[in-house]
């Protein structure tokens, strides 16, 4: 990295414009910092619910996916460069395995909620949705320029989150909020 964070402030982007990681400018509204930006927010969402007790092998694995998300951006940031693998995927899918073995099967819809790391693991479930749909919009735009794996990364990654919600409402003892269907609204 050297010397490339030494000026935070370059006021480049006054015009409304930003750079990507091949030298190109685009607007700050165009569709591949759309994409990024969701990234970004996923990450920095992941990074509060960090700050929340867990036990200690969720945290290694939420922040390998940060670490993952960071390269993922970059991915995005170069127009047809590859950072994200199948290893990456392959990863993702070993901890959906694991964590989902733990596990009681769903019978009703569950709801946000329940612990505090639990309710932020299902915002950053739904912030990790609006990146796949931000990706899949990139897509559409700049087919030749955007990889498959971000796109199923994300996509296996709020599956992941799902579960981890789920883990994280058991580790102090609690269950999963469910859905009541049939429910009086004078209750």
């Amino acid at each position: 990295m050297g010397n490339r964070l030494s000026k935070i402030a370059t006021r480049t982007g006054d015009d409304g414009t930003t750079g990507l990681g091949d030298g190109r400018r685009v607007s700050k509204d165009d569709a591949r910092i759309a994409a990024i930006g969701d990234i970004d927010e996923l990450n920095s969402t992941l990074g509060v619910l960090l700050c929340e007790p867990m036990p200690t092998d969720v945290r290694d694995a939420l922040t390998r996916i940060q670490n993952d998300l960071f390269d993922l951006g970059g991915e995005l940031s170069i127009p047809g460069h590859a950072m994200i693998e199948e290893a990456h995927l392959a990863q993702l899918d070993g901890w959906l395995a694991e964590y989902n073995a733990t596990l009681p099967p769903l019978k009703e819809f569950i709801l946000p909620g329940g612990s505090r790391a639990a309710a932020v693991t299902h915002v950053a479930r739904t912030v990790c949705r609006r990146a796949e749909r931000a990706i899949v919009a990139l897509g559409r735009v700049e087919s030749a320029a955007v990889n498959d794996a971000p796109r199923r990364y994300v996509n296996r990654l709020s599956d992941l989150l799902f579960v981890l919600a789920r883990v994280m409402n058991r580790v102090d003892g609690g269950t999963d909020v469910l859905w009541k269907r049939e429910h009086n609204p004078r209750d």
